[in-house]
């Protein structure tokens, strides 16, 4: 036996009669085991002059294609689990807006549990200050007043949610702390027809925490939960 020979347990070589006579008594070792297989060889065959095997160059190329399946396999499960983790904890942001027992605490809610539920470093309620628009109070830590048009600027006349990587903070949508910001969500709430444009602004140090191209289904759950709430608090209409 060479050097390279595997040995048993107590360190004695194992010979290749020992490994045939396993599998022989063991015929369904291999079938319950496949992975054993992905580094073997197998047999050359002598085909006569001028006769070219491709047994072993589709073999490799199964090989190359189960490994590219295994890879996207996985990547797609990190995947799904990443897409419940963010579920489950918008849920969560869900379910504190509706547990506040005051609109100061919603706004609350929104400066300190969504950042630390969805990892952000800013999270602000943005509304338009127009006359007679907004009888919401003074502007407090998680609720920004922001100049009229500013909505409209911001996310444009259609978009309902603009994701941005890569960009440093506006002012206007994240007050003392858009030097943090690094990429940003903002999205639309449709509050009241009696209230001005408003939005939800999520911001991140993290450039890459929001992307062009990210599905925005589950930030757009949480604007409506909210902009439902703030309606019940401050008795407003549809």
């Amino acid at each position: 036996m060479t050097q390279d020979s595997p040995k048993s347990s107590d360190g004695r070589e194992i010979t290749a009669a020992e490994v045939a006579a396993y599998l022989k008594q063991n015929p369904d070792f291999l079938r319950q085991h496949p992975e054993a297989l992905d580094n073997q060889l197998p047999p050359e065959r002598e085909l006569g002059d001028g006769v070219v095997d491709f047994q072993s160059a589709l073999i490799d190329r199964l090989r190359e294609d189960v490994a590219g399946h295994t890879v996207r396999q996985r990547e797609l499960l990190d995947t799904s689990r990443a897409n419940l983790t963010i579920q489950t904890r918008v849920h969560e942001c869900v379910l504190a807006i509706l547990d506040a027992r005051s609109f100061e605490k919603v706004i609350e809610t929104i400066a300190t549990d969504f950042t630390v539920l969805l990892d952000l470093d800013v999270a602000a309620l943005c509304i338009e200050a127009q006359d007679g628009g907004w009888s919401g109070g003074a502007a407090a830590q998680g609720l920004r007043v922001v100049p009229n048009g500013t909505v409209g600027a911001l996310l444009g006349a259609t978009e309902d949610a603009i994701l941005r990587s890569h960009i440093t903070g506006d002012p206007r949508a994240f007050g003392e702390a858009a030097g943090l910001v690094r990429s940003e969500a903002l999205v639309r709430l449709e509050i009241s027809t009696a209230t001005p444009p408003a939005m939800l602004a999520f911001g991140s140090r993290d450039p890459e925490k929001f992307h062009p191209g990210q599905a925005v289904e589950l930030m757009a759950f949480l604007a409506t939960a909210l902009a439902s709430v703030v309606r019940g608090w401050l008795t407003l209409p549809d």
